[in-house]
């Protein structure tokens, strides 16, 4: 069976949506990028300040509640409803909770041929990137740069500490059958 759905995650900041973006460019066949910012973003605001939701603490903490996990869970289950579809579909993800956060998709994604992809970094160039972009607090890409892989079984990993998106792209690309 032919790979539908390609699970990247890694912490912040890692490189995880320049690697979509160019397995995008470098897979044959279309592929469509669903990203968990794309979630959060898609929130009301005041579920990014509210216990239910999801939280951004200023020393880079996340914290999420039960009606993020709700939301969460109807995307997860839409993203891989595209895939029975007929799409295929690169997730940009940041698994917060480990294991149990792969375990979700393995719920949602049950029935489908997945690639499961870890995208390391490290953490203090991780941090670096953040702050660079200005849109992180302190301190979250370094916390998340080890703690999004613990419990977490791959197929592929690959480290952008040292190797641009592209190079990264095509290592994941050659496992896509």
């Amino acid at each position: 069976m032919p790979t539908q759905v390609i699970v990247v995650n890694g912490g912040s900041s890692s490189g995880k949506s320049g690697i979509v973006r160019c397995l995008q460019a470098v897979l044959p066949e279309p592929w469509l990028a669903a990203a968990v910012d794309a979630l959060v973003d898609a929130l009301p605001a005041a579920m990014r300040t509210s216990d239910g939701g999801i939280e951004f603490a200023a020393d880079g903490a996340v914290h999420v509640g039960a009606e993020f996990r709700r939301l969460e869970a109807a995307w997860m289950a839409g993203v891989a409803a595209m895939a029975r579809a007929g799409a295929r579909v690169v997730v940009d993800d940041v698994f917060l909770s480990g294991s149990a956060s792969q375990e979700r998709w393995r719920t949602a994604l049950d029935g489908l041929d997945v690639l499961w992809v870890g995208v390391r970094c490290d953490g203090a160039v991780a941090e670096g990137r953040g702050i660079a972009r200005g849109d992180r607090p302190r301190g979250m890409a370094a916390a998340q740069a080890e703690s999004v892989h613990e419990g977490v079984t791959y197929d592929v990993e690959v480290d952008t500490t040292h190797t641009e998106s592209l190079g990264c792209a095509r290592a994941i690309a050659a496992r896509v059958t």
